[in-house]
């Protein structure tokens, strides 16, 4: 069942890429783990998909020691709110931390990381729509810190994230993507070619389509995979 709703999210991807002009090669599918049984995570990686995304640490560690034995080639995202105590665990486990919702955050994870000497890949979270429920930069924040935690000598800024609003459909969710991919071009444009970021990790199983069509590159995606709805 697994492997049948993975061809038809990516069916769903190839046909959204024609429509904006783009290749299907330039988006990366993550199969957002949360609460799934291991044998699912297995059965997503059976299929093809490599990149598995996480919202809370004690469950990602259990299934990174228990997947990584089998697939050495699985690259683990963490996907959901990463609290500053967390990070030490944090940047022994993921390659990439899509949630670095604040400069503090990020201090603390250059600090982990240079503990074990690694260059942490991480997103920069950014609240787009401006909700007081979500976690992340604000639009005026962003553009000044970004440009500081890109010096660091253990972090690599990779691109950014967000969390678009619930809505009734999901072309309501099209200005809060297009806001994102905006926000991107402008902070490229100040930042230097060495610092430059690319991607853009927006859209999950109700509105991947339309993040799609506004340039996401990363979609992070649970139900349409593990159930196959949205």
């Amino acid at each position: 069942m697994v492997s049948e709703n993975i061809a038809k999210v990516k069916q769903r991807i190839a046909s959204a890429c024609a429509r904006a002009g783009r290749k299907p090669g330039e988006i990366t599918v993550i199969a957002v783990s949360k609460y799934r049984l291991l044998r699912e995570v297995e059965e997503v990686a059976e299929s093809g998909i490599c990149d598995i995304g996480e919202n809370r640490l004690q469950e990602a560690s259990l299934k990174h020691a228990a997947i990584s034995r089998n697939f050495g080639n699985v690259r683990w995202h963490m996907v959901g709110h990463l609290q500053t105590n967390k990070a030490k665990q944090a940047v022994k486990i993921f390659d990439l931390i899509h949630s670095v919702d604040s400069a503090h955050l990020a201090q603390e994870i250059e600090i982990q990381a240079s503990k074990i000497n690694k260059i942490q890949k991480i997103l920069v979270q950014v609240n787009i729509s401006k909700e007081k429920t979500k976690s992340g930069f604000t639009l005026q924040d962003v553009k000044k810190s970004i440009r500081i935690i890109a010096g660091f000598k253990h972090i690599v800024v990779k691109g950014l994230m967000t969390i678009a609003p619930i809505v009734q459909a999901p072309e309501q969710a099209r200005p809060y993507f297009r806001l994102l991919r905006e926000l991107l071009n402008e902070i490229n444009s100040i930042l230097n070619t060495q610092h430059s970021i690319r991607e853009l990790s927006m859209g999950m199983s109700d509105d991947f389509e339309v993040a799609v069509e506004e340039g996401a590159t990363m979609l992070r995606i649970g139900r349409a995979i593990f159930e196959g709805s949205g």
